[in-house]
């Protein structure tokens, strides 16, 4: 494959629209189109911004055909930008198959960094140190329990995503297993409501069973045990 074309891996935001580095604005107009996670999150972002790049589905069920057909235009020389529904593609987010594979036929891939909610929580959660562990989202069914049996093993912060259909189970099973560990919990990062809840598993849950309002949206849990 020629190396001309080139792929940029783009961040949008997490939440707040305005979360967009002028970097990111320029590539996503300057593309020739855009593979989207989903079109029409991707084109509120577009419209706020007065974007009328192409816009092409691609997300983790990409058939082999799709990914082909991206590669053959990399390889005659097209921009193509890469985008998630929100934060940075390639983190516990679609992308990672696109770009191995563009990277083995001789693409040329470009980061273009801008919004995590990873960071975004650690910002804000006042961990003392320097260290943390990112184990993406939190496993539905398989591996479940050993995911959460090995979360003792760690010596510092373990970082985790969790949706708000699987967020209380999360919870449940974190108060079993380790009632006196430390959680921060970072919900509605970047949005009208954002809020670091803190405290026991006990105390979060008791938190959330008490306001249903908090039950919703995306979550970023920090998992810590108390310093012997």
């Amino acid at each position: 494959m020629s190396n001309t074309g080139t792929l940029s891996v783009v961040a949008t935001p997490i939440g707040n629209l305005e979360d967009i580095t002028l970097r990111a604005l320029r590539v996503l107009k300057e593309a020739d189109y855009i593979l989207c996670e989903d079109t029409r999150v991707t084109g509120k972002l577009c419209a706020h911004y007065d974007m009328t790049t192409e816009r092409r589905r691609y997300d983790a069920h990409a058939s082999a055909r799709v990914h082909k057909e991206i590669l053959a235009d990399l390889a005659a020389g097209r921009h193509i930008a890469l985008v998630s529904d929100a934060g940075t593609p390639g983190v516990s987010d679609p992308g990672v198959m696109l770009i191995s594979m563009a990277r083995a036929a001789g693409a040329r891939i470009e980061a273009i960094p801008g919004p995590s909610a990873v960071t975004a929580a650690v910002s804000i959660a006042g961990l003392i140190g320097n260290q943390f562990s990112f184990l993406g989202f939190v496993p539905q069914k398989k591996g479940r329990q050993t995911f959460f049996a090995e979360l003792a093993d760690y010596g510092h912060p373990v970082v985790l995503f969790e949706s708000m259909h699987g967020n209380m189970k999360t919870l449940e099973a974190l108060d079993d297993l380790y009632p006196e560990a430390e959680l921060r919990i970072g919900r509605e990062l970047t949005k009208q409501f954002e809020e670091m809840i803190t405290g026991a598993p006990v105390d979060i849950l008791t938190i959330l069973m008490n306001d249903q309002n908090k039950q919703k949206g995306e979550f970023v849990l920090i998992f810590s045990m108390p310093k012997q």
